[in-house]
C-alpha cells in the first residue's frame, strides 16, 4: 500500500456543521455555519468555534461574549449551507432562511427553533490563532426538541436526523457500527447447561460396596454355571 506526502492542512474529518446565532441588543441577530466546532472540557461543559476576524458574526460575538450553538439536521442543510455563505451585513438570515429565532434561558442571544439543540455558551477566553480566532467558551444552558424525548424521558440525538460536514461536502448520519465501551464489553454468549455438581458426583462414586461371604460369592458362581449349561442343552 501506497502513500503520498501532503503538504500541512485541515484533514480532520468528518465534523459537524452547526449554525452559530448571535446578536447585539437592539439589532438583528445574525447566523454563521461553523465548522470549526468542538468539545473541549466536560466540567464545566465547555467548546469552542473559531471564526474568521472578518466575518460580520466575529465583532458581534466579541462585543457580546455569547453566542448559541445549534446543531442542524438535513432538513436544515440548505440553510446550513446559506448561512455559511451569505453574509449577516446583506441579509436577515432568519428571515431569509424562514427560521425562528427563540429566546435563550440564560443569555441574550437567541437560539434557532427549528434546531434539534440548541447550546448558550458564553465566551471565557478568546484565542487568536492565524486565520481563525478561537472562542473558548464555557456551556450555560442546553434546549432540546422534546419530540425527540422516549416515554422514558430520554433523548434519542440520533433519531434528529443529524448531518456531518466532510471536505466541503454535507453528509447523513449512517449506521451504528458500535457504541462506548463496545470493544471491550463480555460477549452475551449462550447460556451452558448446568453443570454437575462434582461434590454429589463423589459422593456416588463413595457410596460403601457390599463385601459378600465367601459362601455367598461361591453360590452366585454355581449358579452362573448352571445357567450356561442349560442354554447349551438347548
Amino acid at each position: 500500500m501506497a502513500k503520498e506526502v501532503w503538504q500541512p492542512g485541515n484533514m480532520l474529518y468528518p465534523i459537524p456543521a452547526v449554525m452559530v446565532s448571535c446578536g447585539r441588543k437592539g439589532e438583528t441577530p445574525n447566523i454563521i455555519t461553523v465548522a470549526w466546532a468542538g468539545n473541549i472540557c466536560s466540567s464545566p461543559a465547555m467548546l469552542s468555534i473559531s471564526v474568521r476576524k472578518d466575518r460580520f458574526s466575529h465583532s458581534i460575538i466579541k462585543d457580546t461574549g455569547e453566542f448559541v450553538v445549534n446543531l442542524t439536521s438535513s432538513e436544515l442543510a440548505r440553510a446550513t449551507d446559506w448561512c455559511g455563505v451569505r453574509s449577516g451585513r446583506d441579509y436577515d438570515k432568519f428571515k431569509e432562511m424562514r427560521l425562528t429565532p427563540q429566546e435563550s434561558q440564560k443569555i441574550s442571544a437567541p437560539g434557532i427553533a427549528e434546531s434539534p439543540v440548541n447550546i448558550e455558551c458564553k465566551v471565557k477566553q478568546i484565542l487568536e490563532l492565524g486565520s481563525h480566532d478561537m472562542f473558548v467558551a464555557e456551556v450555560v444552558c442546553v434546549t432540546v426538541d422534546d419530540k425527540y424525548l422516549d416515554e422514558k424521558g430520554r433523548f434519542d440525538l440520533n433519531g434528529a436526523d443529524l448531518i456531518a460536514y466532510s471536505h466541503g461536502e454535507y453528509f447523513k448520519l449512517g449506521k451504528k457500527v458500535g457504541k462506548f465501551g463496545y470493544s471491550v464489553a463480555k460477549k452475551q454468549g449462550k447460556k451452558s447447561a448446568p453443570k454437575k455438581d462434582k461434590t454429589s458426583a463423589k459422593a456416588d462414586n463413595d457410596q460403601p460396596k457390599v463385601k459378600k461371604d465367601k459362601a455367598t460369592v461361591k453360590k452366585d458362581h454355581k449358579q452362573s454355571k448352571n445357567k450356561k449349561d442349560k442354554k447349551k442343552r438347548k
